[in-house]
């Protein structure tokens, strides 16, 4: 278990060396603190596990997790590379300082204008899709032009239905079986295919679904490069590896999966002659979901058929808990030593009967006026919020050894107006 909590001599919670009650009192809430130090050591962890093992082996940061350009500088200064889903992560991550040829665009029924955007800015294009296949041919010239693919195999895990990304049910990428002849086809038509991708899912603290789908990647590049004449740059495995939520969770033990994966890897290389083409992973909730947390203060407590606590933030600042039924452990940040000794409903202020924290959480007496700590809240949180009920977005932190900066300014009610136009003949 490490759910990377840290208390402080005064039992308040403490964030990368600060005070979260200090941080509060500084920025107000609700407030999104990403502890810097934090993403460094998860990157580092990682790289140093895998390289042991493969040297050749690089970290493509799934960017849709977390795309605050902080963050995303941390990382790069780091020597990630990108795994970007859209032309708005791809325009991103070079905002931030990613090189085009540190960046991998996947995206799943892309537009011909986004195929030409990311064209222009010179990234590898991994297709999702013979679709996209054929309409990139037709914006490109295909000559010695690189490109990979997503595969999807028989193999899907993650620990919620929408965000298992491979097998049968899946909308993703290119079907096992035709991936031979999809790769001749790309070489036919003058293409270059140095690549292949595959990704089963999200959220994964149990390594076996991994490493069968590594291996059947592996099975599957095999048969590519013997039947298609394909020789690889590199195979990328997808991400989704997991973060314990709950205390009863046990953290991923990193060196013994990259060992195993690493092996796996390296022993298809050799059976299918295929060199030693890069290894790619795409972690984004293992590098930034435990380094963030949502600070919320309490303000009603309300005994009604059951007993709810509300707080300043909802479902529009972290939408898991309502979309996925996500546990985020919740601590009571100004006595974070109490020991819980009631089951306690922690309500969010939109107006929709689903807008929860937490059901029947075992929690100390709250008080109108405590702060609450809504743990592993980097990953998929601030990058899903909204607007809804036009309640502004929040503000977002960056704390590095105790010393804290704004990254990301607190929304007012002007923005929620910005972009909107209102017709003169409606103004009479």
């Amino acid at each position: 278990m490490d759910l990377n909590l840290k208390i402080n001599e005064k039992d308040h919670v403490d964030i990368g060396g600060a005070d979260a009650n200090d941080l509060v009192e500084e920025y107000g809430t609700p407030l999104y603190v990403i502890d810097e130090k934090r993403i460094r050591d998860n990157y580092n962890r990682v790289f140093s596990a895998f390289t042991k093992y493969y040297n050749d082996f690089k970290i493509l940061y799934a960017c849709k997790a977390n795309t605050n350009l902080s963050v995303m500088r941390i990382l790069e200064q780091e020597g990630s590379y990108i795994d970007a889903v859209s032309p708005g992560e791809v325009y991103t991550s070079i905002e931030a300082g990613f090189s085009p040829d540190r960046i991998l665009f996947t995206g799943n029924n892309v537009t011909n204008e986004e195929l030409s955007y990311v064209d222009e800015t010179g990234v590898l294009i991994n297709l999702d899709s013979i679709s996209q296949l054929k309409r990139l041919s037709k914006l490109v010239d295909p000559e010695e032009y690189k490109i990979s693919f997503r595969v999807n195999p028989m193999v899907g895990a993650g620990h919620h239905e929408h965000c298992i990304t491979g097998g049968v049910m899946s909308k993703f990428g290119i079907m096992e079986s035709e991936a031979a002849e999809v790769y001749k086809m790309a070489k036919n038509m003058g293409f270059n295919p140095v690549g292949m991708h595959t990704h089963i899912g999200s959220g994964i603290l149990d390594p076996e679904p991994f490493k069968l789908a590594t291996e059947t990647l592996m099975n599957i590049a095999g048969d590519v490069a013997q039947n298609a004449d394909v020789d690889f740059e590199f195979l990328d495995l997808g991400g989704g590896l997991g973060i314990p939520y709950e205390p009863q969770e046990n953290i991923l033990d990193i060196n013994k999966f990259a060992n195993e994966i690493t092996g796996i890897f390296k022993g298809k290389l050799d059976e299918y002659g295929m060199g030693k083409p890069s290894m790619y992973i795409e972690p984004g909730r293992y590098l930034v979901g435990d380094a963030a947390y949502l600070l919320t203060k309490v303000n009603t407590v309300k005994q009604s058929y059951r007993k709810f606590v509300g707080v300043d933030a909802g479902f529009n600042t972290l939408l898991r808990p309502s979309m996925y039924g996500s546990y985020h452990h919740i601590v009571v940040a100004n006595k974070a030593n109490e020991e819980a000794i009631e089951e306690i409903d922690v309500a969010g202020n939109i107006c929709e009967s689903g807008d929860l924290f937490a059901r029947d959480r075992p929690l100390p007496k709250i008080e109108e006026g405590d702060l609450l700590a809504i743990m592993n809240a980097g990953a998929y949180a601030f990058s899903m919020s909204s607007q809804y009920n036009s309640r502004p977005r929040t503000a977002e932190i960056l704390v590095n050894n105790g010393d804290s900066e704004i990254i990301r300014e607190r929304e007012t009610f002007n923005d929620l107006f910005n972009k909107q136009i209102i017709p003169e003949r409606l103004k009479k």
